[in-house]
C-alpha cells in the first residue's frame, strides 16, 4: 500500500527534472517552427516560378515543407530546381535530428529518474 501511495505521490510532483524536459522540447518545438518557416520562404522563393513545380504558392511551399519536417513527405512533387533539393534535404536532416534530439531528451528525463 505504501508503494502505491508513494508512486500516486510522484504522479503530482513537479521536479526539476520535468522542468528541464520541458523547457528542451519547447525550445526544440520553437526551433523546428523558424526552420519550417525559414524553409517555407525558400522554397516558394526557389520554386514558385520554375518550369514544373507544383509548389506556385507560399502556402503550398509551407506544406511541402512542414510535411518534410515531419519525416512524412508531402503529396507534392519533389523540387525541380537544383537549391530546391538542397533545401529539401536540410529540412529532412532537421526532422531526423529534431526525432533524434527529442528521444534523447526523453530518455535523459527517465535515466535521470532512475538514478535518484
Amino acid at each position: 500500500m505504501d508503494a502505491i501511495r508513494e508512486e500516486l505521490g510522484r504522479l503530482c510532483t513537479i521536479e526539476e527534472r520535468h522542468r528541464r524536459l520541458a523547457s528542451r522540447l519547447v525550445l526544440l518545438f520553437l526551433a523546428t517552427i523558424v526552420v519550417d518557416v525559414a524553409g517555407a520562404v525558400a522554397m516558394y522563393a526557389l520554386e514558385r516560378s520554375a518550369a514544373g513545380t507544383q509548389v506556385t504558392t507560399f502556402g503550398q511551399a509551407l506544406f511541402f515543407t512542414t510535411a518534410q519536417v515531419l519525416t512524412i513527405s508531402s503529396s507534392l512533387a519533389n523540387p525541380v530546381t537544383p537549391l530546391g533539393r538542397v533545401v529539401d534535404l536540410l529540412l529532412e536532416l532537421w526532422g531526423v535530428l529534431v526525432v533524434a534530439g527529442t528521444a534523447g531528451a526523453v530518455a535523459t528525463f527517465f535515466l535521470t529518474s532512475d538514478a535518484s
